[in-house]
């Protein structure tokens, strides 16, 4: 069984929420990012995160959840989970770092959305019947890959994606 954190809804039942998403920071916070995620209900960070002065700056916007990256070292990193689950209105979200340590069955779990990043690579992709994204870096460039995050939009148990370029390439 998942464990889940509920998130605490400013909008009334029945709104549409925003979700902002953002992985592989390296400790990065850039200021298109935090103009791109103003406005979200919730943060999402899918680890890689660098520095806990990133999730101070991100929870100054919305709430955050955020799980634990391969180069997410000491004191600080070490309260971040290795995975969460979350539920944003009526769409429950699993969050990993790097997809290929995915070790539940997401729609068994009940799942609609899964958030990783790791790899850098933005993607948006659906199977069976869930929503698999990755935001991508939004931290410093790694070879011609695109800086980048996502954003979700759930409207009661319906969820979308879309990505967000924030630094042309």
């Amino acid at each position: 069984m998942l464990a889940g954190v509920a998130m605490r809804n400013r909008k009334p039942p029945g709104a549409t929420l925003d979700v902002g998403l953002i992985s592989d920071t390296h400790g990065l916070l850039r200021p298109e990012a935090v103009a791109a995620l103003r406005g979200s209900d919730r943060i999402v960070h899918a680890g890689d995160v660098g520095s806990a002065a990133v999730l101070a700056a991100l929870a100054a916007i919305a709430p955050v959840t955020a799980v634990r990256g391969n180069v997410d070292r000491g004191e600080w990193a070490a309260a971040l989970p290795a995975t969460a689950t979350l539920r944003v209105g009526d769409v429950r979200i699993y969050v990993i770092h790097d997809l290929a340590g995915l070790d539940v069955d997401p729609a068994a779990a009940g799942v609609q959305a899964v958030v990783a990043g790791h790899s850098h690579r933005p993607r948006i992709a659906s199977r069976g019947g869930v929503l698999y994204v990755n935001p991508g870096s939004a931290g410093p460039r790694r070879f011609s890959l695109p800086i980048s995050l996502a954003r979700l939009r759930i409207s009661g148990s319906r969820v979308r994606a879309r990505l967000v370029e924030l630094v042309p390439a």
